[in-house]
């Protein structure tokens, strides 16, 4: 056999379309290689157009017989990772075909159940971020009941940690450093609905701006610059 000949053997048999989610979560589904294995030939032979591959013909591209591919598929169809169904061709023949349905949706619900652990993951970190910023800024531990306030914007409230810590940060430069300011704060920017830093930042200023415009213009004498500030409990 010439090397074309060899080439367009390689073009007509095709090439395999598999997920890469398949390869990275396996092994969280508790599937081992041999039945990984198995569901690839599967695919294999479905993409050829054999929808039902008997265990003879799955297991004639394997090392296993023909019985540990029948004991394998067994598995797999009670633990619902395969499923089998029948369908209708165009010409109205009833057939039987592996459904591999399951398996994929496994994988998404897999995705779903990493995403929120790592969400929690980081919403624990960030949280504890935010307890250490307070405790430095107030100079001392938070109190139980402060701590517990924290906790309430973050998981009650559903405050964004970033727009915690600039709201923080506006107590600070209005010199209130207390919980009752904060909280007056962080009420007041979600009825107004800001969301990001950024605009809570722009109310800030405006508000900030407004107060220099109030205050009567002394040019007497100089004195100590101060930063004007907005006082949330007045509103």
């Amino acid at each position: 056999m010439n090397e074309n000949k060899l080439l367009m053997t390689w073009i007509d048999e095709g090439n395999l379309q598999v997920p890469q989610l398949l390869f990275s979560k396996y092994k969280k589904l508790q599937l081992n290689e041999v039945e990984l294995m198995v569901i690839l030939q599967i695919l294999s032979f479905q993409q050829k157009g054999i929808r039902f591959p008997t265990p003879e013909q799955l297991s004639s591209n394997m090392t296993i017989s023909s019985s540990e591919c029948a004991s394998i598929l067994r598995k797999l169809f009670q633990q619902n990772i395969i499923q089998i169904e029948e369908g209708t061709s165009i010409e109205g023949i009833r057939f039987e075909q592996y459904s591999l349905q399951s398996l994929w949706e496994r994988i998404v619900e897999l995705l779903r159940t990493e995403k929120k652990a790592e969400e929690k993951d980081k919403s624990v970190q960030l949280e504890s971020n935010l307890y250490s910023i307070f405790e430095q800024e107030f100079g001392r531990p938070l109190s139980p009941i402060e701590g517990e306030t924290l906790t309430m914007w973050i998981d009650q409230d559903e405050q964004d940690p970033m727009i915690i810590k600039a709201a923080l940060r506006e107590a600070v430069i209005s010199n209130k450093l207390n919980f009752r300011y904060i909280d007056r704060i962080l009420f007041e920017w979600k009825k107004n609905g800001i969301t990001t830093v950024d605009q809570a930042r722009n109310q800030s200023e405006q508000f900030r701006q407004q107060t220099r415009k109030d205050q009567p213009n002394t040019t007497s004498q100089p004195s100590k610059k101060t930063v004007p500030f907005y006082n949330w409990l007045e509103q």
